[in-house]
């Protein structure tokens, strides 16, 4: 075990850093956990329910669940090897006391197969490992709370949240604060539930057992990751805080589990991201397969096919049930995250036009069919339709990948999106025999490549930009048409817009920004961080150049960013290292294993999958 990264405690504006916090969860509901040994941010039973804690959005209405003594100096943080049991080590001028959280999961759960694994159980142990520590247990949901005694603990009445909840204590408890001091190898544990036949291990024998069974549950699950690559051990982390943003009921994936951590501090760039975009498929499905998690995968693309509801207008994002998200709000009563304000509940970027959608849906039956998963008549009718309004869709204006919040305009992402929905609706009907126009929308395929590389390209630029037509600024998404197969690597156009996005969207220390507002207007005009996912693009696109070298520094620069957990933000701000966004975010996750991957191939001597020579046919 890795010696303890001891670190005082900093606070900025009253809040811990981002970076400070692990993830803890169960595959339908998450927590963070701060290296103060608060969990301020929580949402259960679902990822969307409304938060039972957010001190993390208003340190003095959100709420907070405590277990720490009043005078930490410093602390620590490490998942238990291969889980997503998490471990605060918090040191005072009396002791040390060692905080483990996790999220109890049910005796012999198999995360690999569909199903329900939680039991509505945080399990919350605290052991003194040296002298002697007063330790502070402090549960005050949003809005307030009472406690109920009953024969086996607490019931927690809380006013904002439709939940019931239990809560139980191997020692006794004086209310919603307490005190209790422990010494050298003592321990006290709790269990907080919201499920109403949960059971309820308080004595520290049985707290022990159902934490252990939940390691042995991970670790079953982490076995099945390749660790043929760059970094094996923040490709497997990555795989299990994706596996923590898996809706495991039927395989949904959020885009992370919070919502309103802003990607510039004190501004209004504050979204909530509990939700699956349809995008994320193709993006996680392709790096998911590619380190042994197959069925995650397939049963992604079984949500995205058959669960989400597409047929009559394809969204952008649905909630883990395929449903439009509730509208969004603002939420006056909390201060936001260091006082970026407004805190957002729900995303109105479901109600855009976004014409990636229809590549993005067709590139995930692509990928279906690929591993053994069936069309039927009816879901190949709808995905034949989304491929002719593919046809047109591509030339009219939209709100983009980045869902720009003023009018749209013809984005080159989103035309070479349109470009997917044809190849691979013309790759479908020739491999399965599906009725269909093949011949016609391969063409047409191939002629939109061609004309996002004449009319996309700006000669003074250099460079695609991002929309077609002329007077368009550099946008980094243009480094996926080659992981979209859209455009090759080392096509000499996409050499040379890699070459102005590495310079002009360059952030210092390997770090990209996706456009730069003033040059891209965006609606919000704040500046925001460097995004990640853009820089494990930029790799992806140096290996394919043969770059090799380049790709492999880069990506070990980029791996440096995360956190001593191994987790990663949606931004970095590229001045400070200060991470911003939602946290954590499943595509810097997904980047980075996908370009270990890339990356992996190269060390094996394989040639680079994203070069010309590679192209699938």
């Amino acid at each position: 075990m890795a010696a303890r990264a001891w670190r005082s405690l900093e606070r900025h504006d009253g809040y811990l850093p981002i970076a400070d916090h692990g993830l803890i969860g169960d595959g339908r509901g998450s927590a963070l956990v701060g290296r103060d040994g608060a969990i301020s941010f929580m949402c259960v039973p679902r990822f969307d329910s409304p938060p039972l804690f957010c001190a993390l959005l208003d340190r003095h209405r959100g709420g907070r669940f405590l277990i720490a003594p009043d005078d930490v100096r410093h602390s620590a943080q490490r998942y238990v090897e291969d889980t997503a049991v998490l471990v605060t080590d918090l040191r005072t001028p009396t002791g040390v006391v060692e905080v483990t959280d996790g999220f109890a999961l049910r005796p012999a759960t198999r995360l690999e197969v569909s199903g329900r694994p939680g039991t509505g159980r945080l399990l919350r142990c605290a052991r003194v490992t040296h002298g002697e520590v007063d330790v502070r247990v402090s549960l005050h949901p949003r809005g307030g709370g009472r406690l109920t005694r009953t024969p086996h603990g607490w019931d927690v009445d809380c006013p904002r949240q439709p939940l019931s909840l239990h809560l139980a204590c191997s020692h006794p408890l004086s209310g919603l604060d307490s005190t209790i001091r422990l010494t050298a190898g003592e321990q006290l544990c709790v269990v907080l539930d919201w499920e109403a036949h949960a059971t309820r291990p308080t004595q520290p024998d049985a707290a022990e057992a159902a934490l252990a069974e939940t390691v042995r549950a991970w670790r079953r699950w982490t076995a099945y990751v390749v660790p043929a690559v760059p970094h094996p051990e923040l490709v497997r982390r990555s795989a299990i805080t994706l596996k923590l943003l898996d809706h495991m009921d039927n395989g949904a994936i959020v885009a992370a589990p919070t919502s309103s951590l802003p990607e510039c501090i004190g501004g209004a760039r504050n979204w909530d991201y509990r939700y699956a975009w349809i995008r994320d498929a193709a993006y996680a499905v392709f790096a998911l397969r590619r380190i042994g998690l197959p069925k995650e995968a397939g049963r992604f693309l079984e949500w995205a096919l058959t669960t989400a509801e597409w047929q009559d207008r394809p969204r952008v994002l649905y909630d883990v049930d395929g449903r439009a998200p509730a509208p969004e709000t603002a939420d006056d009563a909390l201060e936001g995250y260091r006082r970026s304000r407004p805190v957002r509940w729900g995303n109105a970027a479901t109600e855009q036009v976004q014409h990636d959608v229809y590549g993005e849906i067709l590139d995930c039956a692509f990928q279906w069919s690929a591993t053994g998963g069936t069309l039927g008549s009816d879901l190949w009718q709808r995905l034949a339709g989304l491929a002719q309004r593919a046809r047109t869709a591509w030339s009219t204006p939209d709100h983009g990948i980045w869902e720009v919040r003023t009018p749209g305009r013809p984005f080159t992402y989103s035309a070479a999106m349109c470009q997917v929905a044809l190849d691979r609706a013309a790759r479908l009907c020739r491999r399965l025999n599906l009725p269909g126009d093949a011949d016609t929308w391969a063409t047409e395929a191939r002629h939109l490549t061609e004309r996002i590389l004449s009319e996309a390209w700006d000669d003074e630029a250099g460079a695609l930009t991002e929309h077609l037509g002329t007077g368009g600024a550099l946008d980094g998404s243009l480094l996926a048409l080659p992981l979209r197969r859209v455009v090759p690597a080392d096509h000499p156009r996409m050499i040379a817009t890699t070459r102005a996005i590495a310079d002009r969207l360059g952030a210092g220390g390997g770090l990209l920004h996706r456009y730069l507002p003033q040059h891209s207007p965006d609606g919000i005009d704040q500046p925001e961080g460097a995004f990640l996912l853009c820089s494990f693009w930029l790799v992806d696109n140096l290996a394919g150049q043969g770059r090799v070298d380049e790709a492999h520094e880069l990506f070990d620069r980029l791996c440096s960013y995360a956190n001593t957990l191994g987790l990663l933000p949606e931004e970095i701000d590229p001045t400070t290292g200060t991470f911003l966004g939602n946290f954590p975010q499943g595509l810097s996750h997904v980047g980075l294993i996908s370009s270990a991957v890339v990356l992996g191939r190269t060390l094996r001597g394989a040639r680079p999958e994203l070069s010309t020579h590679a192209w699938f046919s």
